[in-house]
């Protein structure tokens, strides 16, 4: 008896270490109306892949089955009734931006092992994208894998000329801007020039990302998934990405595009913080017409003072991150090589500022 009423031995929660908690990799699908989207989200849910993913359709879509057979709330709420399909998929339709949904989806862990977030046509996904780096509570859980925008072949060009008021900024162009991947849909509607001129466009907005051409929105999955495009792992590739980035004529005469530079040395990162807040937060620089710039998605690999590793940098509008990455400098080849993909940008402005503010601070002693 004695025995069974003896204090258990306490055992201190650091001395044993848990594995890491496995997060779950998000991937936002945007795109402007009509494009194809749902028609993809729809594609993914009914095909047999052996992947659990979790879809989260907007309320807006294009409409489906799937979408009809969704139990819909009387009361309000932010999301619906979860939809569990044959071929291993969770499906919900939801009313916002989908980051409720996700909160909720996050007590099914287990039952799936990737979520697709859809965006509504007219939404900025960089805004959706900003949420996993201020939600801490959410980013614990979910990681931002990377943004997908989906292009209607036929109308693409139509919506991306279309002219804002006010000088607002193109939405179609925006999604472009921000995306990691492209996927040119309804190719079987257009000849190979037009397709040429799309391709051409979509190249000329956003120099880094991947060009996937569809029918039907039917793409392998492998395409989409784990692009670990935010990611510290992907510092390698990022650097040799950036490498072949080319800046390119704006589309038409339209003011997003890309502008990329390599400048030598190690980097302060005080100043590298300052030059980048002075850019995203302060809009403090102007192109040769006095116009200021806008930057949309930053992403880039530097070397910063007695640092051996190389540091990722990565932007979506006012917000970015450092993450050191798994790969070593080469000896006495510390680089930084940035792109930033936005509106009214010189670079030549830029590429001044950086010297003048981030390379000569470092190399002074």
């Amino acid at each position: 008896m004695e025995d069974e009423d003896d204090c258990p031995e306490l055992v201190p929660i650091s001395a044993q270490p848990g594995p890491p908690a496995q997060q779950i990799p998000v991937t936002i699908i945007t795109g402007y109306l009509g494009a194809g989207k749902t028609t993809l989200l729809n594609f993914i849910l009914t095909e047999q892949h052996n992947k659990r993913i979790a879809v989260i359709l907007n309320e807006f879509g294009e409409g489906s089955a799937l979408e009809k057979s969704l139990a819909v709330s009387q009361a309000g709420e932010l999301y619906e009734e979860w939809l569990e399909l044959r071929n291993g998929c969770l499906c919900c339709s939801v009313k916002d931006n989908g980051l409720k949904a996700i909160e909720n989806l996050m007590e099914k862990k287990g039952k799936f092992d990737y979520i697709l977030l859809e965006t509504t046509g007219l939404a900025d996904p960089g805004a959706v994208a900003s949420m996993f780096w201020v939600d801490a509570e959410l980013g614990s859980d979910v990681y931002l894998d990377g943004i997908v925008t989906v292009i209607d072949a036929k109308y693409g060009l139509q919506q991306l000329n279309e002219d804002k008021a006010n000088g607002l900024v193109n939405e179609a162009a925006r999604q472009i801007a921000l995306a990691d991947l492209t996927i040119i849909n309804k190719t079987d509607l257009v000849n190979k020039e037009e397709l040429n001129q799309v391709r051409d466009t979509v190249r000329s907005i956003n120099g880094l990302v991947k060009i996937v051409e569809t029918q039907r929105a039917r793409v392998d999955l492998s395409e989409v998934l784990d692009l670990h495009s935010f990611d510290s792992m992907d510092g390698a590739k990022l650097a040799e990405k950036l490498e072949l980035a080319k800046p390119m004529r704006p589309h038409l005469d339209k003011s997003i595009l890309t502008v990329t530079f390599e400048v030598a040395g190690e980097l302060s990162e005080d100043a590298l913080n300052a030059f980048i807040q002075d850019l995203l937060w302060e809009k403090k620089f102007c192109n040769k017409d006095g116009e200021p710039m806008t930057v949309i998605r930053l992403k880039g690999v530097v070397s910063f003072v007695g640092k051996a590793h190389q540091v990722m940098v990565q932007g979506v509008h006012e917000l970015y991150e450092f993450n050191e990455t798994p790969q070593l400098w080469e000896e006495n080849l510390h680089v930084n090589r940035l792109v930033f993909i936005g509106r009214n940008l010189d670079k030549d402005v830029l590429q001044d500022h950086f010297v003048s503010t981030v390379v000569l601070k470092a190399e002074t002693p």
